[in-house]
């Protein structure tokens, strides 16, 4: 059963679409310029077994625009209080690049609502903290992709909104390597092989920078790998999950 609704905290209001399956909870928190509908393929794959949630961040997908942009802590603590008030028990939480600094950020602020947590293709590289090297970077990964990849990212960043600047600005603003070392969850970082916009040595440094973490690579495919064929990270989340 799948079921769709608004939930609003501190002046801020996100869009959860949850799909009831059962155990683990997997919440899925997409990246910069997306919304819940480019874990479609994702959740196919993981909803038989699964509860899995899918999030408009404010501002992104069916989500109203804020009145002003959030910061990555105050869209986590956003996206914990709906986890208090409608999941009610630790959940896996999943982050797509942009995502991951959210996911993280929940982890260390509100640990009592987070079982685990994967990072996919995280963004926060220290060494592209600035738009023009984000989006080069994209441009050059998004070159090689699925055209797949091209027409559902291009349709989410369209309704993204005409604040989309001040969101990278909050994006790159945010440090997450500052607070790496405070995680207390079991911690998968998940990469594409090819992926430009995520070098491997940033994935080695948050594997290295959070206690309990390991990085796993997803061959032949680049930084929008759940977008393309979601099947090998739903296979990694699944077995990450079930640990």
């Amino acid at each position: 059963m799948t079921s769709t609704h608004e939930f609003a905290y501190g002046g801020a209001t996100l869009v959860a679409e949850r799909r009831s399956g059962g155990d683990p909870t997997f919440v899925l928190i997409h990246g910069i310029g997306m919304g819940r509908g480019v874990f479609g393929d994702l959740i196919d794959h993981l909803g038989d077994t699964a509860d899995v949630v899918s999030i408009d961040l404010p501002g992104y997908g069916e989500a109203p625009e804020p009145e002003r942009v959030l910061t990555m802590e105050r869209t986590a603590d956003l996206v914990a209080a709906y986890l208090r008030t409608h999941v009610g028990r630790p959940a896996v939480l999943v982050g797509h690049s942009m995502g991951a600094q959210i996911v993280l950020e929940v982890a260390v602020r509100h640990p009592l609502v987070v079982e685990r947590i994967a990072l996919l293709g995280p963004s926060g590289d220290p060494g592209a903290r600035s738009a023009r090297a984000q989006l080069w970077r994209l441009l050059r990964d998004v070159a090689v992709e699925s055209p797949k990849v091209i027409v559902l990212g291009g349709r989410e960043y369209v309704r993204a909104g005409p604040n989309l600047r001040a969101k990278l600005r909050a994006m790159l603003t945010h440090r997450p390597e500052d607070v790496l070392g405070r995680v207390t969850v079991p911690t998968l970082v998940i990469r594409g092989e090819n992926d430009i916009v995520v070098p491997r040595e940033w994935c080695r440094a948050i594997v290295r920078g959070v206690p309990d973490a390991r990085l796993a690579e997803i061959a032949g495919h680049g930084h929008e790998t759940m977008i393309r064929d979601a099947e090998p990270s739903a296979a990694l989340l699944q077995a990450f999950a079930a640990e």
